[in-house]
């Protein structure tokens, strides 16, 4: 089977965002456990890797099924999928996720493809509503073929709701949950360790933060390399449905489409979870510097604590299949224990700063997307 010369760049596309994504993320599995010299940089990387692929068995072989890939494929109406949707919201992701790179600010890969995404879709949208409202009232001027293509864009479910409202709340509630769940754990160990020799101590939560930061890689790779996977499983299943009109995508379910593709091209999972894994071992050391020192002081303890956290409130999300920033979760638990200290341990100056790199993600993501949509149309 020959895929269009698009449909190659899409693939190839999405596999180089996944790279960026892993060394973009690497710090969010391995800044702590290099802060607290557990391990050096290189050793903390492959460490990071190692487990970010063991993640693609825990999802094909135990867990059974792709649920965030299934969640990212479906937060756009199908009917307004296309390969050129597709494309225009990579490329997007690419440049935004390559800018907050090159500024060291750990922005949210996972909502930056989210917001690429959207916005090439809605930008689709509304150019098909354009020339059809053109077409329908001639006599309209400018100013009002815009609003009413604008309208009828609102009338038209190119968003489902239903999938990307829970990933929006979770921009929020991700960070939450990891603190909470961080002050909880360092408070129960402080506890149970009051009397302990100090030094006995620490050697042991250093050799914790092996186990702590592996299960965090786990969450991060289930979480992230999914992620690509989904973008991927929509530009194949719209080739199936709408290139090919292929009779066995055609005669299963919406909802079934893409568990049938990911068993059917079970080298996209394979690939996605590979180069996630080779991206975490190029690593991105300013980001680690942000994370590791500038958010608050980290002692191995702390660092258990926060990578626990963390890896739990991935576990928690994968299981219900929402996609979830992994910046933004390890973000919240290295906040939570920094809290535990006291509120002036954690420097509050930079933490607005990833806030506002958080919030504005999407939108400018989904603004480049509509942008790049346009060029890329205009070109072809």
């Amino acid at each position: 089977m020959e895929f269009p010369i698009l449909l190659i760049v899409i693939i190839a596309l999405a596999l180089i965002f996944d790279y960026i994504n892993g060394f973009h993320d690497a710090a969010n599995s391995i800044a702590t456990i290099v802060s607290t010299k557990v391990l050096t940089p290189f050793q903390a990387v492959l460490w990071a890797a190692l487990w970010n692929f063991a993640a693609f068995f825990i999802a094909a072989y135990i867990i059974g099924e792709f649920k965030i890939g299934n969640t990212i494929a479906k937060t756009v109406n199908e009917n307004f999928i296309t390969l050129e949707v597709i494309f225009s919201g990579l490329i997007a992701a690419i440049a935004w996720n390559l800018l907050t790179w090159w500024f060291g600010i750990p922005s949210s890969s996972s909502h930056t493809l989210i917001g690429g995404f959207l916005g090439a879709a809605l930008m689709h949208a509304f150019m098909m509503d354009y020339h059809e409202v053109v077409s329908a009232h001639p006599e309209l001027g400018m100013w009002e073929t815009l609003k009413t293509a604008a309208y009828q864009v609102t009338t038209q479910s190119v968003v489902k709701f239903d999938k990307v409202i829970p990933i929006f709340l979770f921009i929020f509630m991700a960070p939450i949950i990891g603190m909470i769940i961080s002050i909880i754990i360092t408070l129960i160990i402080v506890h149970l360790y009051k009397k302990s020799n100090p030094h006995k101590a620490d050697k042991s939560f250093k050799r914790l933060q092996l186990a702590s930061s592996a299960l965090f890689s786990l969450g991060h790779g289930l979480n992230d390399a999914q992620k690509v996977m989904g973008i991927i499983g929509a530009a194949m299943i719209y080739y199936h449905v709408n290139m090919l009109q292929d009779p066995v995508y055609l005669n299963i379910p919406s909802a079934g489409r893409f568990d049938y593709f990911a068993q059917h091209y079970i080298w996209v999972p394979l690939v996605s979870f590979i180069a996630i894994a080779l991206g975490t071992m190029s690593g991105g050391w300013k980001i680690i510097k942000t994370m590791g020192t500038k958010i608050t002081k980290v002692t191995s303890l702390e660092g258990v604590s926060a990578e626990t956290a963390g890896a739990i409130t991935l576990f928690i999300t994968d299981h219900f299949g929402i996609p979830v920033s992994t910046t933004h979760t390890i973000t919240g638990s290295i906040i939570g224990v920094g809290l535990t200290k006291r509120i002036s341990a954690v420097r509050w100056g930079i933490t607005v700063s990833l806030l506002w790199a958080w919030v504005l993600t999407i939108p400018i993501s989904a603004i480049v997307a509509g942008i790049t949509y346009l060029l890329v149309t205009f070109l072809t």
